[in-house]
This record gives C-alpha cells, sequence and structure tokens, in this order.
C-alpha cells in the first residue's frame, strides 16, 4: 500500500516537473529567442529601413600594389524630422521663420519651420559638451530641411577622428535624431601619384538616383561615385552591393533599436588592377617634374599596357575626400598651368615627331626607297618653307630616309610626304590610330587631327600640296597625344603590331573570380598591310641613328645603361608667350625593346635638349629596375607645381648640364600657313572638369562660437554602444 502511495506520488511529482520545465521552456522560447519579434509586433511601432552604402572597391597597380583604399570614417548625421518632433513633444510648439518663394516671377512670401534654431537649442548643447560643435552653413541646414521634409539625413560632420567617434559612442547621450555612423573614406595612399588615371569621386548625389529605388527604402544613403579617370569608367566595377538597416521606433517616434533579423550588411565592390606599374609611374612622374607643364606616357611595346602616365602639373585628389573646400577648388581652376587638365591625352601639334608615321606612310608606296633633296626647304606657291638648317646656312644634301630621320631634315619631309600622298598618309594615320580617340579607359580623351582634303572642306577650305609638306613635319592641322604618339612608337618597336593601349588589366571580386579581363590583342598588323620586316627596320634605324650616331639629334642622350632610340620633334605653337612646345618618342633596349615612351613639354626650346632628357632618365631607371639594380620605395607624392617657364635645356643631377641639342624648331611660321581660325588657342580651360563635391564655407548664422566648443574629453576604454557599421 505504501509503496503503491508513493509510486503514485513520484507520477505527480514528474508530472509537475514536466509541465514546469514546458513552461520555462516556452517562456524562454517567447521572451528571449522571439522576444524581438513579438516586441516589434507591439501597437505603436513603426519600421524604417536604411540603406546601407555598398563598400567601394579597391584600385591596385599591376602587381597589386593598393593605390587606392577604404578607411573608416565617422560622420555626425541629424535626422531633421526626428529632432523636430521631439521638440514639438516637449514644447508644444516650433520656431518659425520667413522666407521667399518666387512663382514664376513673382516673389511669394511663406513660413516654415525654423529647423536651425531647434537643432542649436535641441542638439548642439550635447555636441558641445563632447566637443563635437563646429561652425556650419546653417543655410544649407535649412534649404536640406526645406526639400527633403527633414527624412534625408542632414550630415552636419565628415570629420570625426576615431577619438571623436568613441567620445560619442562611450557617452551615449542620447539625443533623438543625432546619430554618429561608421562609413567608408576613400584614401589615395601616394597622394598625387597618377592622380590624372586614377581621377576622384564625388558624394552621393540622391537626384541621379531613380524615384523608384530611392522609395525602397525611407532612408535612402547613396554611394560615392566616380566622376573623372578610372574611377568613372570603371564605377560600375567599384560600386559595392548595398546593405540594409532597419530601425524600430516607438509611437512617439523614438529611435529604440535595430530589427537585428532584417539587417544586410553591405559588400564589397571588385578591385580593379591596372596595367600601370606603380614604381614606373612614380619615376616617370618624379622625372617629369623638372618642368612646368608636360606630359610622359610609358608602353609596354610587346602588348599595348601603359605602364606609367604622367602630367604634371598635378593635383591631389584626397583634397576632394569627402568635399574640397571652396579655397581649394578655386586653387586649382584658377591656376593658369592647369593642374587638373591631363595634357597625356589631349592633343598638340608633335612637330617632327610626325615624321615616324610619315616614314612609315611612305612605306605603302615606293618614297621610302627615295632620296630627296634637302634644298634648305622647299617652295610651295608664293611661300618658302624652309628647313631648320637653313639659318645655319647649309643644307642636308639628299638624304635618304634613315638619314632624314637622323637628321630631322624637314626639306626632305617636304618632298617625301608630297610624294607619298595626302591618302597613304591618311591610310597609315588610320592604321596607327591617329585622329581618333584609342579608347583607353580614362576620361578627357580627346582623339586629335590627322587632316585631309575631306577635313578640309568642312573647313570650308581646299586643301594644298603646302598642306601636306606640313603635315610631313607634323605642323598645320595635325595634332596628336603623347598617349598617341606612344603607341605609334610602340608599334614599330615591337615591328608593326598595333596595339590598343589599355589602363585596366583586370577586375576581380574579393572571391577571386575574375569579373573583366581581355588579353591584349592586336588591332591591326603593319605586315598584313603592305608594309614589310626590312621597311620597318629603315624607319626602326633611323631612330637608332638619332641617339647613337654623329650628327643625330639627340646624341647627348645616348646611355651607358641600355640602347635608346628616338625621335626629336619641336613644335611651334603660333602663341608668342610660349613659342614652341617640345616632344621625344623613344625605345629602349633595341633588340629586345621592354618600353616605349613619349614626353611632351610645354614651352620647351627643343625636343633634344628638354624633352630627350627626361625620357633617358624614365628609361634608364626603369631598365635598371628590371634588372634589379635599383629600386623604388613609394612614398607619397606631393602635388607637381606648374610654371609657365620657358625651358631651354633640362638636366639631371650626376649627369651635368645638357646642352640644347641642333635641333631646332621646325622654322616654319604657322601664321602664313594655317588661317588663323584654325589655329589652336594653346589655353587649357578648366571648363570641361567634372564639379567636385564641394563643402560649403560656414554662414555667420552657422557661427558656434557661443556654444560649448572647449570641452576637454576624458577617455575611457572604447566601447560600441549599439552603433551598427
Amino acid at each position: 500500500m505504501v509503496t503503491h502511495f508513493r509510486l503514485r506520488l513520484y507520477l505527480l511529482a514528474l508530472l509537475i516537473l514536466g509541465g514546469f520545465g514546458v513552461l520555462v521552456t516556452r517562456l524562454h522560447q517567447v521572451q528571449i529567442e522571439e522576444g524581438d519579434s513579438f516586441v516589434s509586433k507591439l501597437p505603436g511601432r513603426k519600421y524604417e529601413t536604411v540603406r546601407i552604402p555598398g563598400i567601394r572597391g579597391e584600385i591596385k597597380d599591376r602587381n597589386g600594389i593598393v593605390m587606392v583604399e577604404n578607411l573608416s570614417n565617422y560622420e555626425v548625421r541629424f535626422d531633421l524630422k526626428a529632432i523636430r518632433d521631439d521638440y514639438v513633444e516637449k514644447h508644444g510648439t516650433v520656431p518659425k521663420r520667413k522666407w521667399v518663394r518666387y512663382r514664376g516671377a513673382q516673389p511669394v512670401e511663406e513660413e516654415e519651420t525654423d529647423i536651425v534654431a531647434i537643432v542649436e537649442q535641441s542638439v548642439f548643447p550635447g555636441l558641445g559638451d563632447l566637443g563635437l560643435l563646429e561652425d556650419y552653413n546653417a543655410k544649407q541646414m535649412q534649404v536640406h530641411y526645406r526639400s527633403t521634409g527633414g527624412v534625408v539625413p542632414y550630415t552636419y560632420r565628415r570629420d570625426l577622428t576615431f577619438e571623436d567617434f568613441a567620445a560619442f559612442a562611450e557617452h551615449n547621450i542620447g539625443i533623438p535624431g543625432v546619430t554618429v555612423t561608421v562609413t567608408g573614406l576613400w584614401h589615395y595612399l601616394y597622394d598625387s601619384l597618377a592622380c590624372h588615371i586614377l581621377g576622384r569621386v564625388n558624394l552621393p548625389d540622391i537626384d541621379k538616383v531613380p524615384a523608384e529605388k530611392r522609395n525602397e527604402f525611407r532612408y535612402y544613403v547613396g554611394d560615392d561615385y566616380g566622376v573623372e579617370g578610372v574611377e568613372k569608367t570603371m564605377d560600375h566595377y567599384l560600386q559595392g552591393v548595398p546593405g540594409k538597416r532597419v530601425l524600430v521606433k516607438d509611437e512617439k517616434g523614438k529611435f529604440i533599436g535595430d530589427e537585428n533579423d532584417q539587417y544586410q550588411a553591405p559588400g564589397a565592390g571588385a578591385d580593379v588592377y591596372l596595367t600601370i606599374d606603380a614604381k614606373i609611374q612614380s619615376i616617370t612622374e618624379e622625372s617629369l617634374r623638372k618642368v612646368g607643364r608636360g606630359a610622359a606616357v610609358v608602353i609596354d611595346p610587346n602588348s599595348g599596357d601603359v605602364l606609367a602616365m604622367a602630367s604634371v602639373p598635378s593635383f591631389n585628389p584626397n583634397v576632394f575626400i569627402p568635399e574640397i573646400s571652396v579655397s581649394d577648388w578655386n586653387r586649382y581652376t584658377q591656376d593658369k598651368t592647369s593642374p587638373m587638365f591631363n595634357r597625356a591625352v589631349n592633343p598638340n601639334a608633335p612637330g617632327s615627331t610626325y615624321k615616324i608615321p610619315i616614314a612609315l606612310a611612305g612605306c605603302l608606296s615606293k618614297s621610302w626607297q627615295q632620296r630627296f633633296v634637302c634644298g634648305a626647304g622647299a617652295q610651295y606657291g608664293n611661300k618658302f618653307m624652309k628647313c631648320w638648317c637653313a639659318s645655319k646656312g647649309y643644307t642636308h644634301g639628299s638624304p635618304d630616309l634613315g638619314e632624314a630621320i637622323k637628321l630631322s631634315c624637314n626639306g626632305f619631309f617636304y618632298r617625301y610626304a608630297n610624294h607619298t600622298g595626302i591618302r597613304n598618309i591618311q591610310t597609315m594615320s588610320n592604321l596607327l590610330g591617329l585622329g581618333r580617340p584609342t579608347g583607353i579607359q580614362i576620361t578627357g580623351e580627346q582623339p586629335g587631327t590627322a587632316p585631309g582634303p575631306e577635313w578640309m572642306r568642312m573647313q570650308g577650305l581646299t586643301w594644298t600640296e603646302s598642306y601636306t609638306a606640313m603635315t610631313g613635319i607634323g605642323q598645320g592641322f595635325v595634332e596628336a597625344t603623347p598617349l598617341q604618339m606612344a603607341s605609334v612608337v610602340a608599334t614599330l618597336a615591337n615591328g608593326g603590331k598595333v596595339y590598343t593601349p589599355r589602363i585596366v588589366k583586370k577586375v576581380i571580386r574579393r572571391d577571386g573570380e575574375v569579373v573583366w579581363e581581355e588579353p591584349p590583342t592586336p588591332r591591326h598588323d603593319l605586315l598584313k598591310e603592305g608594309l614589310t620586316a626590312e621597311q620597318i627596320e629603315t624607319v626602326k634605324r633611323g631612330m637608332w641613328r638619332v641617339v647613337n650616331e654623329s650628327g643625330g639629334t639627340a646624341g647627348r642622350v645616348a646611355s651607358k645603361v641600355t640602347v635608346i632610340s628616338g625621335k626629336t620633334g619641336t613644335a611651334q605653337t603660333g602663341i608668342p608667350s610660349q613659342p614652341t612646345n617640345s616632344w621625344f618618342i623613344s625605345f629602349a633596349p633595341y633588340e629586345k625593346p621592354e618600353v616605349a615612351v613619349c614626353v611632351f613639354v610645354e614651352n620647351g626650346k627643343s625636343g633634344g635638349g628638354v624633352a630627350a632628357p627626361i625620357a633617358k632618365n624614365i628609361i634608364e631607371q626603369t631598365i635598371a629596375m628590371r634588372r634589379g639594380q635599383h629600386d623604388i620605395k613609394l612614398t607619397q607624392l606631393q602635388e607637381a607645381k606648374g610654371s609657365l617657364d620657358f625651358y631651354e635645356s633640362v638636366s639631371f643631377e650626376g649627369e651635368g648640364v645638357v646642352i640644347a641639342s641642333s635641333d631646332d624648331p621646325d622654322n616654319v611660321n604657322v601664321g602664313d600657313v594655317v588661317p588663323q581660325s584654325l589655329r589652336a588657342s594653346g589655353s587649357r580651360s578648366s571648363s570641361g572638369v567634372a564639379q567636385p563635391s564641394i563643402r560649403r564655407n560656414a554662414d555667420a548664422e552657422g557661427s558656434v562660437s557661443g556654444q560649448n566648443t572647449d570641452n576637454r574629453r576624458k577617455f575611457r576604454p572604447f566601447k560600441f554602444l549599439g552603433i551598427k557599421r
């Protein structure tokens, strides 16, 4: 009996304990595991989605050296609507201000919420306690509130330090509508290095986002976007995958937390690998700083890869991050030397360097085998067009093609061009990519001009032999970019393969997937277009003689490091204040070329004395580095300052003074041959430069001098208190 009673007691206790266990388990499930879900269903709660910008991909050189990266940036943002609503709850009313709206031409005075006064009363005291106050543009804040209704966050500060961020997170001051957000900050590791290649970015522009995209979120925080350079052309690859955050507000509109199970982390964009070698880029930019305005391009002749592209003066793209000040923007745009202008992809008369494509054009006829008299020039109509040797009191005799290249004989090339014919010249120009953009993946490239009869008819004029003669020496209407001329010499160096120059090598996602990659493929092969290896070798040998034979126009840049071949050029501009520009195109070594280089210098006396020494320095350092005999340590590069000076010669330490060579300007008065209306102005306008995100100066109303801005913080260990990254 007792045993039976105990058994029943045990069973009852077991049932009670089991039921209690089920109850505890269910309570844990409801309160802990599903608590957020039940809380979120409470009446009066609101859920607002916030778009989180994607993480922009990095830009690297061909060897994987990071050139542009994302850093953490800390911003103070105001939810102006939440700040206003909290003010109304506490005070029952809001301050007002008057403003004038124009309906057509009729001004109408209206009244609106004075959000500036509300922020100064509700927000600034707390920020002042943390020392986070800063003068701002009050008018801009008021306009932002008026145009968005306060639903788009207003960024008060974009420049918080990590210590500022830590102070805000640590104290958690709880000001309604105020958050400190961690965002990505685009950072150019080497400052001005490759600035014209990389380009720059602007802050998000909500007006560029389609309405249907904006309406997917309560708060749409956009992405920075590229406006120039590779940043723009590869922007669709660099853009990251946006994330999503769901905010929970109580019935009074106060932020009380996140809907964590709906949080979507942002993803990174793809990384863009350039063809440039950061170390060769550094060599090129440092070498080019010997002059105040110019450009240099280094190409691998075996692939068309651009190893370096530099333009001076330069700018620092970090100055534009996150916004550029009005004073800095004015400094760039009002600089007469135009630092924002990429001279490497903008055309000028190429002078005698253009004799190389003319020489190749002659290979389409029998001109390349002919000797032509120099005669100190040639007569066309009532104009005698001189060779540069006329001022020296002698002529070049009757040289062959190789000798004429070596001597840069204008008299020869006047006759050679006309014997070749403008049609053959245009055919070769088309094969070499002259007179049209190369299609390289940067912004601002101009096509240049490869003129002919049809082009002349469009100008309302008639083509004559004198224009063909001028084309033969790279003057008159001819214009080419340093990039195009580097591509020309690369084609000659590799034996006739015409590659499209490229600046982007590949695009790779963070998981290793190759998104885009195109192997270099020749667009044309001159050996399949009617030329022979012998003809190409004749022109190459002529360039070798320019540097390595007595009497060559660039004999003073012969190298002990490698065998350099080149062609000088000195182009008249028709501008009295800047009479000549200097050029030098080159390749090295002769037998197995590794680099093709073009250097262009504005306001340089001669190609041999100004541009050629720069090219030599670039080639020697590059070849020595590749052989392991020289190394470059990459460092931050400050802006290259511009100059309007005239350069008679350029020298490098250890080489002594380089005396200007015998390559005098092509003595043709451009004004007597080219109509004034068709002459290049030589100006470098900033009108084509993309408008940046400009940081507005603080106005008088936005002064916070009366607030507490001097509070010194005592930091305790940093804690993240509910602030999501």
